[in-house]
């Protein structure tokens, strides 16, 4: 067990982590743009597409968003690290 403890203390992010961190935290808020951007549509907010007024685009959008924002939300909290005694 004290081995457990001693490689906790010591343990250091890997060197890509915070590139990762970006990554997942721009990629979540471009899903998360473009499915509100196809439940607008679906909704008939936004015009001039195959979507518009078409309620399938809605749930896919929402959906699409949810996503979105499940990965921003990954990404912002895989910084966190445990807190050791």
């Amino acid at each position: 067990m004290n081995s457990n403890i001693r490689w906790a203390k010591s343990y250091t992010r890997p060197a890509g982590a915070l590139f990762m961190r970006i990554i997942l935290v721009v990629l979540g808020v471009l899903v998360a743009l473009a499915g509100a951007v196809w439940a607008l549509q679906g909704a008939g907010f936004i015009l001039g597409s195959f979507m518009s007024n078409d309620p399938t685009w809605i749930w896919i959008g929402a959906v699409t968003a949810l996503v979105g924002l499940g990965i921003l939300a990954f990404g912002i909290r895989s910084h966190r690290t445990a807190k050791h005694a």
